[in-house]
């Protein structure tokens, strides 16, 4: 069995294939290709995933800095092709 620590006012993670909710579990599991090539981390929580207080969500650190480049960061980490974590949460 694997843990992996989110925060207590995360949103709960969506079914798979449901719209993004920022729940953190798949980034908190391990980095996508992007986090791993930007934080040299294979396993692991992505070390660049962000807690947003005021939106009480999890939120990709590069996609929150991305300027021009945004939609090809949207498109390297598959934001907006709904969820695609098969992780089970248990509480």
């Amino acid at each position: 069995m694997r843990i992996i620590h989110v925060h207590p006012d995360a949103p709960l993670k969506p079914a798979p294939g449901a719209a993004c909710n920022g729940c953190g579990v798949c980034c908190l599991a391990e980095p996508c290709p992007l986090g791993m090539v930007l934080s040299l981390k294979r396993h692991g929580a992505c070390r660049l995933l962000r807690w947003d207080d005021a939106a009480q969500r999890y939120v990709c650190g590069v996609l929150a800095r991305a300027g021009w480049w945004r939609g090809l960061v949207k498109r390297w980490i598959a934001s907006g092709s709904g969820c695609d974590c098969s992780l089970e949460i248990s509480s």
